[in-house]
């Protein structure tokens, strides 16, 4: 876990539960993970009791059910659909509105959310995307204003990942299962014996919540048996990735045949880049009333997997999937660290689990670590 023993804490369900309620007290609006829609999503929550209760999940390429566990574990699942991104970057955004008088051009900018949200349940590897994130918005030379009104004065419950699905690789990645920085109150959660949380805070808002709910000192049994369910949760990861001299074989090959196997089967949907949780890409929408004297600007996500995100004057510069599933997996994990230093990659593995006919990133950036055949590369 990260954190001597003299700093954990352990409480229970009821000191969840108390935790949640006085972030909404603290003013925070407070969202986690619940059952909906046969999945478990992000929404606004209230107490421990509108967490996912005794569900976990089964994920494999293509594949997502929810399962029915035999505990009352509160975060026994991996992952679902939904990424803290459709909170920090919203599918959809007023960037400014415009109006027409007699007279006078009104040009209005987007009124900047003024909501503080706190985000419970965060996995580890979701702290790693919200982190990329803030590198690609937050830098100084290209500061984005409306993430960063979101981003600012947000809570972080963190929660350690005891339960990796079929498709998850962020051992691979160095993005979990541990958390070890970046949150405000890191919980592991432990079922033997009886149902408890060992808690650890990172900031002094954490320290000041886990006082306010009465968080106890962790016998180092507790402490112990958590680093050990986090240990056994990186060896039973379902999928992992080499890394190791990757960016340069994809480099070296872009006329690979793997290229045209993988367009063969993709279907350009888009889903691999609407559940990623790093993923920033957006298009910009500008609409007319019918009167013609008001105009609205709205950002939207968009995909590099659709024709027209690459459009210039005379078409588009990638006009084939086979040429659309190049950029995005390349950008993942070879050029987004020549722009920010990082793989855009945690290994959430959402996905291998949301594409429709189950293509998996670690599996075909495999294939294209090896050298192309000498013969019937190309187009």
């Amino acid at each position: 876990m990260g954190t001597p023993a003299d700093e954990a804490r352990v409480m229970g369900v009821d000191g969840l539960d108390a935790l949640i309620r006085a972030l909404g007290e603290r003013g925070y609006e407070v969202l986690g993970p619940r059952v909906r829609d046969g999945a478990i999503v992000y929404d606004g929550i209230d107490g421990a009791a509108d967490l996912p209760v005794g569900w976990g999940d089964e994920q494999a390429p293509g594949h997502y059910r929810l399962s029915p566990r035999d505990d009352d574990a509160c975060f026994g699942y991996a992952v679902g659909p939904h990424s803290w991104k459709r909170y920090l970057l919203p599918p959809r955004s007023k960037v400014f509105e415009a109006e027409r008088g007699a007279k006078v051009f009104a040009l209005r900018s987007a009124e900047m959310p003024r909501k503080r949200f706190a985000f419970v349940g965060v996995r580890p590897c979701e702290l790693a995307a919200i982190n990329i994130q803030d590198h690609v918005f937050l830098r100084d030379t290209a500061r984005d204003v409306l993430y960063a009104s979101r981003r600012e004065d947000i809570a972080l419950v963190a929660v350690q990942c005891t339960e990796p699905s079929g498709t998850c690789f962020c051992a691979s990645m160095g993005t979990g299962p541990a958390a070890t920085d970046g949150f405000d109150v890191a919980l592991t959660e432990l079922l033997d014996g009886h149902h408890r949380f060992v808690a650890s805070a990172g900031s002094e808002l954490g320290r000041e919540l886990l006082a306010a709910v009465g968080a106890a000192e962790a016998e180092q049994a507790d402490v112990d048996r958590a680093t050990t369910v986090v240990d056994e949760a990186a060896q039973r990861m379902g999928r992992s990735l080499d890394t190791e001299g990757l960016a340069e074989a994809l480099y070296a090959n872009l006329e690979h045949p793997r290229w045209s196997e993988i367009a063969e089967r993709c279907l350009g949907c888009g889903n691999c880049t609407l559940v990623c949780p790093t993923c920033f890409c957006t298009a910009v929408i500008d609409t007319n009333d019918v009167t013609g004297t008001g105009a609205l600007r709205e950002r939207v996500w968009d995909s590099c997997f659709t024709i027209g995100f690459s459009y210039i004057h005379g078409g588009s510069i990638r006009p084939s999937l086979r040429a659309r599933y190049r950029q995005w997996l390349t950008h993942k994990l070879a050029t987004w660290r020549d722009q920010f230093g990082t793989d855009g990659c945690v290994g959430c593995g959402r996905c291998i689990t949301w594409c429709p006919v189950g293509i998996d990133i670690t599996v075909e950036a495999a294939a294209l670590h090896e050298p192309a055949p000498a013969a019937g590369a190309g187009r």
